[in-house]
């Protein structure tokens, strides 16, 4: 692990306990977060995409203003559902954030999670004629054109009274390097690998769609292998980013212990059906510093990844937020091998 964020999920509800009760608030606090964690040194702010849910949606305003007031911390997402998506704009919108950013960002993007809308991507105005019921195969025609149209290909045939004859026109504007910024959120070794074929970057799911008895860290390194694998058989030469998310709380305070004291007596990790698989979930780390450094020491997936993401409970508001943040990067993160963002940007393990 060289390198630590954190990931919201972008809760907002006007209920008890919570300080995040509208979506303005949701907003204007994961933007004082980002600022916050630049400061501390942390690499990343990322943020989750559900629709039809009071969390957040439409990501790149909120991570436009995200860099744009930050300084070294990259932003991403985690990830954006391609069925929701029309390619071409997102392909614009991407390199537009990737210019406000100066590189500085991170898009994760995949088929997406379940969620509370029964194909609700149609409600967009898109179809999948093959995969009714989950709209993978949407989701993956989505992306190859979005793949396509960044690395600068024709789309479009141009107006030969304005362009010429026999001109076909690239989305504008485009950055050089986006594709190097762009991450496949994966949750089983099919998909791991194809990332790796692909050359891409790998953001492992919060579960791994197994239950073979194995604990989730060793499943996740077993993807994480394989991606690596794929990624050199394709031929590839880079060295991809490769990423994993965890709920990790340092008890360096009593408020700390009140909030998440019993959870670590639940030091187990859970099975459970998602989208109709056996699924393995993740446990929640929270202990002393002490014992999460030994804890995540390890965490075979952790310790194979370059970044760590945290899951964090952004309802908590922004001030509890960076504290958890603060402790992690003060009495946990340097013992595996964090570099602060202060030391450039992240890169992964060439392969």
């Amino acid at each position: 692990m060289k390198a630590f964020g954190f990931l919201s999920f972008g809760h907002y509800a006007n209920v008890p306990g919570s300080v995040t009760r509208t979506a303005g608030e949701m907003l204007h606090q994961t933007i004082e977060l980002a600022q916050g964690a630049d400061e501390i040194g942390v690499n990343g702010a990322y943020v989750r995409v559900h629709h039809f849910a009071r969390q957040a949606a439409s990501p790149m305003p909120l991570l436009s203003a995200m860099a744009a007031t930050t300084k070294r911390v990259e932003v991403g997402t985690g990830v954006i559902d391609m069925r929701y998506e029309n390619p071409l704009y997102f392909a614009e919108e991407a390199a537009a954030l990737d210019w406000i950013a100066d590189g500085r960002i991170a898009l994760g993007v995949s088929r997406g999670s379940p969620e509370t809308a029964l194909r609700g991507y149609e409600a967009f105005g898109y179809r999948d004629t093959e995969d009714v019921e989950r709209g993978g195969v949407l989701a993956r025609d989505k992306f190859d054109q979005f793949l396509e149209a960044i690395e600068g290909a024709g789309v479009v045939q141009g107006d030969p009274r304005m362009v010429g004859e026999g001109r076909y026109l690239p989305i504008e504007p485009r950055t050089a390097t986006l594709r190097d910024h762009i991450w496949w959120g994966s949750g089983s070794r099919a998909t791991a690998e194809e990332t790796g074929r692909k050359g891409l970057n790998l953001m492992s799911s919060t579960l791994v769609t197994e239950a073979t008895g194995q604990p989730f860290h060793e499943l996740q390194r077993e993807q994480i292998d394989l991606f690596r694998a794929a990624y050199k058989e394709a031929g590839h030469t880079g060295s991809p980013r490769v990423s994993v998310s965890r709920s990790v709380f340092p008890l360096v305070s009593d408020q700390d212990r009140a909030y998440f004291g019993l959870r670590s007596e639940e030091n187990h990790d859970q099975v459970g059906v998602i989208d109709g698989f056996r699924s393995t979930f993740g446990k929640t780390y929270a202990a002393e510093p002490d014992v999460l450094i030994s804890q995540l020491l390890q965490d075979e997936a952790v310790m194979a990844a370059d970044t760590l993401m945290l899951t964090i409970p952004n309802q908590l508001g922004p001030e509890y937020n960076l504290h958890v943040l603060q402790a992690f990067a003060e009495h946990v993160a340097p013992a595996l091998g964090w570099q602060p963002n202060t030391e450039g940007p992240v890169h992964g393990d060439p392969v």
